[in-house]
């Protein structure tokens, strides 16, 4: 049996700033914010998207310092994605919400519609319509 997926981490500069928006902008139900405001949890279905501060990235095993990702110049190597039913309503509620706008939804050539935007924290957020799984013979 495989093992369930579970978490999704996105660390982020403010827990609650982005608990809050993630909910406004992407339509989700906060589950949870611990007191101290270093975990954050939203209701996504079978799995959880959950933010913590970005200073709790791994450290370094011999002087303790945080790593995080080279500057501000590239892009960060993870993208969250979202499929929705109407994706322009929902982009438009991203933008609307304090996303920054990326690339307005378009169709693809493999039959899914997606746009992009950026998160508070520069974070890429895909969001897409279901994809049909193919006709079998």
């Amino acid at each position: 049996m495989n093992p369930a997926f579970a978490y999704t981490v996105v660390y982020v500069k403010d827990v609650a700033k982005s608990v809050a928006f993630y909910a406004r902008a992407f339509g989700y139900n906060v589950r949870r914010i611990d007191e101290s405001h270093r975990w954050g949890e939203l209701e996504s279905g079978q799995t959880t998207i959950a933010f913590t501060p970005l200073h709790q990235h791994e450290t370094d095993d011999l002087t303790g310092a945080v790593r995080t990702p080279e500057s501000g110049r590239g892009r960060v190597p993870v993208e969250v994605c979202f499929a929705y039913r109407d994706v322009d309503a929902a982009y438009k509620r991203a933008v609307e919400s304090g996303a920054v706008p990326v690339s307005e939804p378009e169709e693809k050539e493999w039959g899914q519609k997606v746009g992009y935007v950026r998160d508070l924290d520069g974070i890429v957020i895909r969001m897409g319509s279901y994809v049909q799984a193919p006709k079998q013979d």
